[in-house]
């Protein structure tokens, strides 16, 4: 999956979404990464991987980042092209 768009669900560190650089295991690199804080009009990270949130203004989704690091990755989802259009879409959250 490397060089595709991807949820990823950290252990304890959240939930994230980017292009995959590379997977080790639980390392995973990702570049021009999100961190999906909160989000409605999705139940879970599946859902959000294939169809995006229905609720766009609600969710708090970070700013993107070059690249990180997560150590703790328990679960890696391809999204689709809808997913990933929508989620950028999503406003930049932060103080």
């Amino acid at each position: 999956m490397n060089g595709k768009y991807v949820i990823v669900r950290g252990n304890r560190s959240g939930v994230f979404a980017g292009v995959l650089e590379s997977q080790e295991g639980q390392k995973v690199v990702l570049k021009n990464v999100r961190r999906l804080w909160r989000w409605h009009g999705a139940t879970e990270c599946l859902q959000i991987a294939t169809e995006g949130v229905k609720r766009p203004k609600d969710c708090r989704f970070t700013l993107t980042a070059e690249s990180i690091t997560l150590l703790d990755a328990i679960e890696v989802i391809p999204a689709t092209a809808e997913a990933e259009a929508n989620i950028k879409a999503v406003p930049v959250w932060k103080m």
